[in-house]
């Protein structure tokens, strides 16, 4: 017979209660201030009371109003007792020995005359206390100084010895920071240059931080809407709606922003480009220029606005437009060279070598009369012969009717 075991330890399907279990904590998210939370951390931490009373201090500690220590605690035995995890009965022991120590102070009730009831007994917490607690300012005390019992009666009188807790921390060098000791209202934060014009049309620091992160929920940044609608934005009626429909328009503020600004440079290269051509033209002014292959001269006018080009198969020059840009790169590039004196005669005479040949004028523009021949001559005679015939016809006013 087999006595070993059908599943071993850890086989098997997972137990989802561990999961559940893990997800079901629940802690509390209360934020104390600084003196309170220094108030119960050192009432937790007095080793010459009970553990229950210290429980139960610390609990009166995060309820009381740092502002008025010495004030009635407001809280009900209900809220104590779930704060110190301890029954009714074990909350009247630490209550006895809180105040047997001279810690709180626990008042009659006072009764209402007019309604004939009892009112509430509302906890105190004494002088010593609040001192001891970090709640006011005391002189220090010695270390290990007897403190003496309180005068009212007591069930043990025996005297008690409290040591002041020490307020060091590990890290001191942050201890001030965490005390400060005047309320300081949280400041925005210094608004971004491009930003800062906003503040014209009527948009707050607070509520320009606010639209700074509604644009990062719509995968943009304020700085480029703000850019690229700028001049529509200053003459909208209501700007900060017109701001926020821009934030939900799914268009790409950022690429128009991009272009705008590419295109801003490429025009401020140009001009750029074209001061330093003219700056170049300027220097060059009165001078003649050659191209490597010496096949045409380049001259530059006296004030350095014009260029007259000559090839070497025109004798006549032409004149260039738009050539400061061209002219200063091919002179950089070396395609142009300055023309010396034994330049300039070599393409004069090349020039004389490539003109076409002088043709013969023809008689009339040469001032040869041609030959009269005799049919020019009777064309000639008819003509008179019609010039007479209507001068005559104009003198006699009858063959005018």
């Amino acid at each position: 017979m087999s006595i070993a075991q059908r599943f071993v330890a850890g086989e098997g399907a997972a137990h989802p209660a561990d999961t559940a279990a893990l997800t079901a904590f629940r802690c509390d998210s209360t934020n104390l201030p600084w003196i309170i939370f220094r108030a119960a951390f050192r009432a937790a931490r007095i080793e010459e009371i009970p553990r229950r009373a210290r429980e139960v201090l610390s609990a009166l500690a995060r309820t009381v109003d740092a502002a008025k220590p010495f004030a009635a605690i407001f809280a009900r035995r209900e809220l104590l007792t779930g704060r110190a995890l301890q029954s009714m009965r074990t909350f009247y022991r630490s209550l006895d020995d809180l105040e047997a120590a001279g810690l709180i102070d626990r008042r009659q009730q006072v009764r209402y005359v007019e309604g004939g009831l009892f009112g509430r007994a509302y906890l105190h917490l004494t002088e010593h206390a609040a001192a001891l607690l970090g709640l006011i300012e005391s002189p220090p005390v010695q270390q290990n100084e007897a403190v003496q019992a309180p005068s009212r009666p007591a069930p043990s009188p025996a005297p008690i010895t409290v040591s002041t807790p020490c307020a060091n921390v590990a890290d001191g060098g942050i201890y001030k920071d965490l005390s400060p000791s005047v309320f300081q209202k949280r400041q925005p934060g210094q608004l971004p240059a491009d930003l800062q014009r906003l503040r014209t049309l009527g948009f707050f620091d607070f509520l320009i931080f606010k639209l700074m992160r509604e644009a990062g929920e719509h995968g943009k940044r304020l700085s480029d809407v703000v850019e690229a609608t700028w001049d529509h934005l200053k003459r909208a009626k209501a700007p900060i709606n017109y701001l926020r429909a821009l934030l939900r328009n799914p268009v790409d503020f950022g690429l128009l922003v991009r272009r705008r600004h590419a295109e801003a440079h490429a025009e401020h290269e140009r001009a750029q480009q074209q001061r330093e051509a003219e700056r170049f033209a300027r220097e060059h002014a009165g001078r003649t220029f050659i191209d490597v292959d010496n096949a045409r001269q380049f001259v530059v006018g006296a004030a350095g606005d014009s260029l007259t080009i000559f090839s070497v198969t025109e004798r006549v020059g032409r004149q260039a437009t738009g050539w400061m840009q061209s002219f200063a790169s091919a002179l950089k590039a070396g395609q142009l060279r300055p023309a010396t004196a034994l330049d300039l005669e070599q393409f004069a005479e090349a020039q004389r070598r490539a003109a076409p040949p002088a043709h013969p004028l023809p008689s009339s523009l040469a001032g040869e009369r041609p030959p009269v021949t005799a049919s020019v001559r009777g064309h000639i005679a008819g003509l008179r012969q019609l010039l007479q015939a209507r001068t005559a016809g104009i003198s006699n006013p009858a063959i005018c009717r």
